[in-house]
C-alpha cells in the first residue's frame, strides 16, 4: 500500500440500503464526515470492485463493499511542542490524557499552537492516526478548552476507526462532574432534548426542535449552598451537551460564561471557567478487546469551589 494513504473498507449496512452513497459511507466509516466523503468521491478516491465511483448521490445497496482511499495528513503547520501532559494510559495503539482546563484540543483560528495536538506530536514522536487530517492527527473526540479531564487519542488508523465506531454507537462510558447553580429538582433524572446551533447566535448551542438527539442522565451527588455537585452521564456526545442541558433545567454550570453560570462565590475566589470535569472514560480497547475504565479526580480549582460552596 502507498505509505501516503490509508485504505478504509466500508460495507453498506442493511439500514442504509437506498441511501445516497455519501450518507451510507459516513454511516459505514464514522471516522470520515459526509462532507469529506463527498470530496473523496468526487476526486475518484472511492471505488467498488476496483472501479472509481464519482457520484455522491448514487444510491447505495446493502452489502456493497467500497474502498475509500484517504490521503494521510501532510506535515502540520503547527509543529510538535514540548507541552507537559498528564498521561493516564498509553500503549502502542492509543493514549488517554487527563487534560487541564485552558488547553485547546486542536489548532484552529485564534489557537494555531500550544494545543493538545502540538503536545501529542511531541510526546508520540509522530505516531498518531492520520484519519483526523492535518490539524487533528489522532483526535477521536474532544472536550472544550475550559473543561478538564479525560480524553483519548489514537496512534494508529485501526485504533482510530475502532474507537470512532464506539463513539458513533454511543457505547463509550463518559461521566462528568459538574457544579451547578442551584439544586436540580428532581435531584436525579434524564434530559432528552435535541441540540443544534442556536438560530439567534451561531456561537452557541441551543435546544432546537429538529436538532440532533441528545440525552444526559444526571444525579445530584451533594447539595451545596445555592449549588450542587452533580454527576452527568452522557448517552450521546453533542457539543456543549452537559452545559446546555443543565442550563435548560434552570441550573447552568457555575462559571459558564456562555450559558449563564455567573455566581458570586465563583467571582470571589476567582473561578473563571465552567465547573465541568470529565471524570470517567470507559471503552473497549479497539485492538485487544479489553475493557478499559479510567477515573480522574476533580481538579484543584473545582475542589476549591466545592469547599467554598460547602460552608
Amino acid at each position: 500500500m502507498d505509505r501516503g494513504v490509508s485504505i478504509i473498507e466500508a460495507t453498506i449496512a442493511p439500514a442504509a440500503d437506498g441511501w445516497r452513497l455519501d450518507r451510507a459511507l459516513a454511516d459505514a466509516a464514522p471516522t470520515l464526515s459526509r462532507e469529506r466523503l463527498k470530496v473523496l468521491i468526487n476526486s475518484g478516491q472511492v471505488s467498488r470492485a476496483g472501479q472509481p465511483v464519482r457520484d455522491p448521490a448514487k444510491r447505495a445497496a446493502a452489502g456493497e463493499v467500497f474502498a475509500v482511499t484517504v490521503p494521510l495528513p501532510t506535515q502540520p503547520h503547527n509543529e510538535a511542542q514540548d507541552i507537559p501532559l498528564v498521561v493516564t494510559f498509553e500503549d502502542e495503539h492509543l493514549i488517554v490524557i487527563d487534560k487541564p482546563a485552558g488547553l485547546v484540543v486542536h489548532p484552529a483560528a485564534g489557537n494555531l499552537d500550544g494545543t493538545l495536538v502540538n503536545a501529542l506530536l511531541h510526546h508520540c514522536g509522530g505516531s498518531l492516526s492520520g484519519i483526523g487530517g492535518v490539524a487533528r492527527p489522532g483526535i477521536v473526540h474532544r472536550i472544550d478548552k475550559d473543561t478538564s479531564g479525560l480524553m483519548i487519542a489514537a496512534k494508529t488508523d485501526r485504533a482510530h476507526e475502532g474507537l470512532a465506531k464506539q463513539f458513533a454507537a454511543h457505547s463509550i462510558e463518559r461521566r462528568y462532574l459538574a457544579i451547578t447553580r442551584g439544586k436540580p429538582s428532581p435531584a436525579a433524572g434524564v434530559v432528552d432534548k435535541p441540540l443544534a446551533r442556536s438560530p439567534a447566535n451561531r456561537q452557541k448551542i441551543a435546544v432546537v426542535a429538529g436538532g440532533k438527539r441528545a440525552v444526559t442522565h444526571y444525579r445530584t451527588l451533594e447539595p451545596l449552598t445555592g449549588a450542587a455537585l452533580v454527576e452527568c452521564r452522557l448517552e450521546t456526545g453533542r457539543t456543549h451537551q452537559v452545559r446546555v442541558h443543565m442550563a435548560s433545567l434552570g441550573h447552568p454550570l457555575i462559571g459558564d460564561p456562555v450559558y449563564g453560570g455567573a455566581h458570586p462565590v465563583a467571582t470571589r475566589i476567582g473561578f473563571r471557567r465552567q465547573a465541568l470535569h470529565a471524570a470517567r472514560l470507559g471503552f473497549i480497547h479497539p485492538i485487544t478487546g479489553a475493557t478499559q475504565v479510567f477515573d480522574s479526580a476533580m481538579p484543584a480549582d473545582m475542589q476549591e469551589l466545592f469547599r467554598a460552596l460547602a460552608v
